[in-house]
């Protein structure tokens, strides 16, 4: 049979530097041959060492291995990312103003002729914020991982599982609610976040007494300082606290804080201290539920917040609360007593910077930039919608310059109103579409840098792939139009009035005014 076959071929390959052996068979006259030939592998040419690559921060790309082969790269993915810390930057001459009238007391911060902050406290709305109560539980829902307080308010306030002050050493480090708290227990608790709409007000057991320079946290080892302070500052200020810092106490240190002297956080940390004290004694055995720590007024709180030396001065229109803020600092800050000034002009404080304009235009839907644009800002159940408009600006360069501008002047307006109207929650922005990267980075920047001037806490996202910028602040009580509206009686709140009649019978919204007049 061999003699018919055309062609046998065995191909032995080498590995490595072995010899590739080919093997044929031949037909050669009347007689067939094996046909064998061995080639030698050629030796592979040596390849220059190439040196490592460097990648820009910028460049995107899988994350290179360590040069020990190790290379977890997981755990160089899962790296968090260190955020810049952007201070505010410079703004007008800012001013206080402090009109007190028979049923409310109103604060405002003006930085130049801006309005930027309102604070209202009113007979028939006190907020309730950084009270301290000795509630009862009412209901604790493992499915919830809450439970529920009386703490003597008309709604029950809400304790989560991660609220719960409890000694980890016992229970675990996640252990559950159901574990660390049954219906009747009596819990030293504080407000954290007022009652608003159907919810109740949210609770705490990891107490924190603020004070006018620092916070201070019993039972606790936590410790900070403001990253809103420069970084010699805040080195100063970490010194003095690791040196006067009690045990058992965390002491987070204010932005109030920058220049004030060793003595004067000293006696702000035993203050705080002697008044937790006091709490402890009075909250043990008595009634409950009942009011064990209450905050200062409203007047106290805001000078104790905001009232630092980069403000001018302070203007109040009425003599008894203007002697209460003179008593406050010269216990806390003396060097600040010299700006409170009494106002006495025949033009009421107000009108005379203009604040009662500025404070029916903020109450508004549509807000106004100078450019020529607008604003639209809008409030829903679960979050802000802000959209940003070009209106009557047309630019003078090109579209993307132009909607540049827009956006920038919007990102400042838009700062402004979250300050000025207490807008708190999820806020989602929409923004005029850019196409240019670096732009979309422009805005972004812009807007932390406006939020900065914010001591509300503030967290803002990159731009969606929808083109929305996305922000939460922290919402701890009623905004500016909450304070001074409610419901239509008509729409409850809704906008619209309802045709119900053409929707379930057809009889047009005509038809039902003339039967509802009969």
């Amino acid at each position: 049979m061999a003699l018919f076959r055309r062609k046998a071929e065995v191909v032995r390959k080498g590995v490595g530097d072995t010899p590739k052996e080919e093997r044929k068979l031949k037909r050669v006259g009347g007689s067939t041959v094996e046909v064998r030939r061995v080639i030698e592998t050629p030796k592979p040419k040596p390849q220059p060492q190439r040196s490592p690559r460097k990648k820009s921060s910028g460049q995107s790309g899988r994350p290179s291995r360590s040069s020990n082969g190790g290379g977890n790269r997981s755990a160089t993915r899962s790296r968090p990312r260190q955020e810049e810390i952007i201070l505010p930057p410079e703004t007008a001459r800012k001013q206080m103003l402090i009109r007190v009238l028979p049923h409310q007391t109103q604060v405002v911060v003006l930085e130049g002729p801006t309005l930027v902050e309102h604070y209202v406290a009113r007979e028939d709305t006190a907020s309730l914020a950084q009270n301290l109560y000795v509630a009862v539980a009412k209901n604790v829902l493992p499915g919830m991982e809450a439970a529920f307080f009386d703490f003597g308010e008309p709604k029950n306030g809400v304790l989560y599982a991660g609220d719960v002050k409890v000694d980890r050493s016992v229970h675990g480090r996640n252990p559950r609610i159901e574990n660390m708290l049954n219906q009747g227990d009596r819990v030293l608790v504080q407000v954290v976040k007022d009652a608003m709409g159907q919810k109740g007000a949210r609770l705490t057991g990891q107490i924190s007494l603020p004070g006018r320079y620092l916070v201070l946290q019993p039972d606790s080892d936590a410790h900070g300082i403001s990253r809103r302070l420069p970084d010699d500052e805040r080195k100063r200020l970490r010194d003095i606290i690791n040196e006067l810092k009690p045990d058992g106490y965390g002491v987070i240190v204010r932005t109030a804080a920058a220049s004030a002297t060793r003595d004067e956080l000293k006696a702000d940390i035993e203050a705080l201290i002697n008044a937790w004290t006091k709490i402890k004694v009075d909250a043990e055995g008595g009634p409950a539920p009942r009011l064990v720590y209450q905050e200062p007024e409203l007047l106290i709180r805001v000078i104790r917040e905001h009232f630092t030396n980069d403000f001018k001065r302070l203007l109040i229109d009425d003599k008894a609360a203007m002697d209460r803020v003179i008593a406050y600092l010269e216990d806390t800050a003396p060097d600040l007593v010299s700006k409170v000034h009494m106002y006495e002009d025949e033009l009421p404080l107000f009108e005379r910077f203009h604040v009662e304009d500025q404070l029916r235009k903020a109450l508004d839907r549509r807000v106004w930039l100078k450019s020529g644009g607008h604003l639209v800002i809008d409030r829903t159940e679960a979050l802000t919608v802000i959209d940003v408009n070009t209106g009557k600006f047309v630019g003078t360069s090109n579209l993307e310059d132009t909607v540049l501008q827009n956006n920038l002047e919007a990102a400042e307006e838009i700062c402004r109103q979250l300050r000025l109207r207490d807008i708190g929650g999820i806020i989602v922005m929409d923004f005029i579409d850019m196409e240019s990267e670096k732009n979309q980075r422009m805005l972004i920047r812009k807007l932390k840098e406006e939020l900065a001037k914010d001591k509300t806490r503030t967290q803002v996202f990159d731009i969606s792939p929808l083109g929305l910028v996305e922000m939460t602040r922290k919402n701890v009580s009623r905004g500016l139009l909450e304070n001074f509206s409610e419901p239509c009686s008509h729409c409850d709140g809704r906008g619209v009035l309802l045709n119900e009649e053409a929707a379930t019978h057809g009889i047009p919204y005509e038809d039902r005014a003339v039967l509802d007049a009969e």
